[in-house]
């Protein structure tokens, strides 16, 4: 990736003139399935142009409650895009459709029009689960016999693509647009991609230029992604044995408690309740010992696998955290 920066062709992207960011872009749109694709910098700034392109102000859009977009995006979907959040509660992470069709609001002066449903892919609050083709398909109708348009954060669809081992069109085929991550499991160091049909397209390049993400010579940003979609999806699967390996073997350790079902991809979510101590402090003695972890609420506590994370270290990790977990049942802490 690094000698594709450095021999990158640049043009001024502002005006469409960037060679490399053109490629990536239409490399995006035909692994998608779409008409046209666009960089942009964050997987936050891709969920915004999304909604501002998919909404108008006032408008309201049915999302999962636990989705990234609800809570880790500084509320940017009502702050920015004026557009009011409601969120469902689904089964981890997936919507149930009839949940759905009854939220959407009626026809009355009073309420806001229901326009949008976001759907997340693999979800992240619940551990990478996966929203099957079906399940996006069985929303699609929903949004098809209301008018509504049906937009998916695949920060990391392609982990739910190779961990079913099925072409990704077979998700987004369902959706009207979506983005996906280079930053990710595709390793880039930084970028996503909004996909949709052209129209939506030329919507989201404003909405971009609006919030500041028009980038002149972004070509030594998309020459990674090139990297990625050509030779970076087909490794995600190692992550998916890594994490599974994790998740196993946190499942044997006294004290700690995680659901193996919810272990579908890439994250791993565990508690340690049972020690009878906070992620915080869990996560510090690991620290001190090595091994990075990120707190979640009170007990809980998140692992991602991804490249350069080899069986070794999975297997170091949970030495150090056994014997964290042993230290802190003798009270040593």
């Amino acid at each position: 990736m690094l000698e594709a920066i450095r021999n990158a062709e640049l043009g001024d992207d502002v005006y469409g003139e960037d060679p490399t960011v053109n490629r990536l872009e239409e490399m995006a749109a035909k692994k998608m399935g779409k008409e046209a694709a666009l960089l942009v910098t964050s997987g936050t700034q891709a969920n915004l142009v999304s909604v501002m392109s998919n909404t108008k102000r006032g408008d309201c859009a049915i999302l999962e409650a636990e989705c990234h977009i609800y809570h880790y995006e500084v509320g940017s979907i009502s702050a920015i895009a004026g557009v009011l959040p409601w969120p469902i509660k689904g089964e981890m992470g997936i919507l149930d459709p009839r949940d759905v069709e009854n939220a959407i609001k009626p026809k009355n002066i009073h309420l806001p029009e229901t326009t949008l449903i976001c759907i997340e892919n693999t979800h992240n609050r619940y551990g990478g689960t996966i929203v099957p083709p079906e399940s996006v398909k069985a929303l699609h109708k929903v949004a098809e016999e209301h008018g509504l348009r049906l937009y998916m954060d695949g920060a990391r669809i392609f982990n739910a693509a190779v961990a079913l081992k099925v072409d990704v069109r077979e998700f987004t085929r369902h959706v009207d647009n979506l983005m996906f991550c280079l930053s990710k499991g595709l390793s880039c160091p930084v970028g996503s991609l909004v996909v949709g049909d052209e129209e939506f397209i030329e919507r989201a390049r404003k909405v971009r230029k609006i919030l500041g993400g028009g980038m002149r010579q972004a070509g030594i940003i998309a020459a990674p992604g090139i990297i990625a979609l050509e030779k970076m999806i087909g490794r995600l699967e190692e992550d998916h044995k890594n994490a599974r390996l994790l998740a196993e073997g946190l499942s044997r350790i006294e004290g700690i408690s995680i659901d193996l079902k919810t272990v579908q991809t890439n994250i791993v979510l565990f508690d340690v309740g049972g020690l009878g101590v906070t992620s915080e402090r869990f996560v510090s003695m690991l620290r001190e010992r090595g091994v990075l972890a990120l707190p979640r609420e009170r007990t809980g506590v998140r692992m991602v696998t991804h490249r350069g994370i080899e069986r070794e270290h999975i297997e170091r990790a949970l030495t150090v955290i056994e014997e964290v977990s042993r230290e802190i049942k003798r009270g040593e802490t």
